[in-house]
């Protein structure tokens, strides 16, 4: 069965975005070799707003090869979209309720892993839902202070087990989780 892994870059105090949704402090260490994360999967989970955001983000006409290619193989993957309000896109499938047994069926069917993209609002669904197999957290060396937090109003605790962890030369932690059975 395919595995959905939430792949996210964290603040050291929890925090996914900045206070008006900057990303700035996000580092793009080559060590990470995100290339390699890419390969693995073939479809992605968007919420509304990340969707509308990077879902067809294009590069600058100027961007170099390497980021040209690096949204080229992110939008060659299978796309799906969750929200209530989006009309249907011809690029992405829309998916507004039934949840839990629609990304079942999706799990169960032939190809590889599940990028769940975000944003926080889909990644809270999909933690209270208990679908994610992994976490796969880049912790980046950076406090906020404030902003959109990972883990808000979670109604249960989360016990997860600590499959690996990786430092790089740029200070970020790469930490991957499973969920204890």
């Amino acid at each position: 069965m395919r595995k959905i892994i939430l792949d996210l870059a964290v603040s050291l105090d929890g925090f996914i975005e900045g206070e008006n949704g900057e990303i700035d402090w996000c580092i793009m260490d080559e060590e990470m070799d995100f290339d390699h994360f890419l390969s693995r999967i073939d479809t992605v989970f968007y919420g509304r707003v990340s969707y509308e955001a990077w879902g067809n983000y294009l590069p600058a006409h100027d961007a170099s090869p390497d980021e040209q290619a690096f949204w080229k193989n992110i939008h060659a993957k299978k796309k799906y979209v969750f929200s209530r309000t989006l009309r249907e896109d011809d690029k992405a499938t829309l998916i507004q309720e039934d949840i839990l047994e629609r990304v079942n069926a999706i799990k169960h069917q032939e190809g590889k892993d599940i990028w769940l993209y975000g944003g926080a609002s889909l990644i809270h669904t999909f933690i209270e839902l208990q679908l994610i197999d992994q976490y796969q957290l880049s912790v980046h060396p950076v406090v906020l202070g404030k902003g959109k937090a990972l883990y808000e109003n979670l109604q249960k605790r989360l016990e997860l087990k600590l499959i690996s962890s990786r430092t790089f030369q740029s200070g970020v932690v790469q930490l991957i989780y499973q969920p204890r059975s």
